[in-house]
């Protein structure tokens, strides 16, 4: 009978393990997503205390250009820039029906994740760590989509 209580014992620890884990994943997820949101809600509110709340101070936001000769150059803008052009209303010139915001977080992994946004007029891929207690975006690597 002893026996019998420590197996179950055992599967039941386990269980609850596996349903905490899992609850700390999706309760990570929900997050990540919200930080995700704050960015781009930010961006097209022109809220510019959202925006800032979702990013990390040291940021490195990037774009690969091209230009007429087919050379390559690394376009960049960091934390503040993105603030203070989120605060001059940039992203309130797109009408709310033309205002896209699909978020997926891609991956999970300790204080990491991944997320691609889906925005009007680009593509977002994001690195997201958790710093200080909070999700904050860290990268991006971002492209235009073509014009239509």
């Amino acid at each position: 009978m002893q026996k019998f209580g420590l197996i179950f014992f055992t599967i039941l620890l386990m269980s609850v393990v596996q349903v905490n884990a899992q609850t700390t994943a999706d309760s990570n997820a929900d997050l990540i997503k919200q930080t995700a949101l704050d960015y781009i809600e930010g961006w097209y509110e022109g809220n510019a205390e959202r925006m800032e709340r979702s990013l990390h101070p040291e940021l490195a936001k990037r774009i690969v250009r091209t230009d007429a000769s087919g050379r390559n150059a690394l376009g960049q803008m960091g934390a503040m820039t993105l603030v203070v052009a989120t605060r001059a209303g940039g992203g309130k010139n797109t009408p709310k029906e033309k205002q896209q915001k699909d978020v997926t977080v891609l991956d999970i992994f300790g204080n990491a994740a991944s997320v691609k946004v889906i925005a009007s007029g680009w593509v977002d891929y994001m690195h997201l760590a958790k710093w200080n207690g909070r999700w904050v975006i860290v990268n991006v690597l971002w492209e235009l989509k073509p014009s239509q």
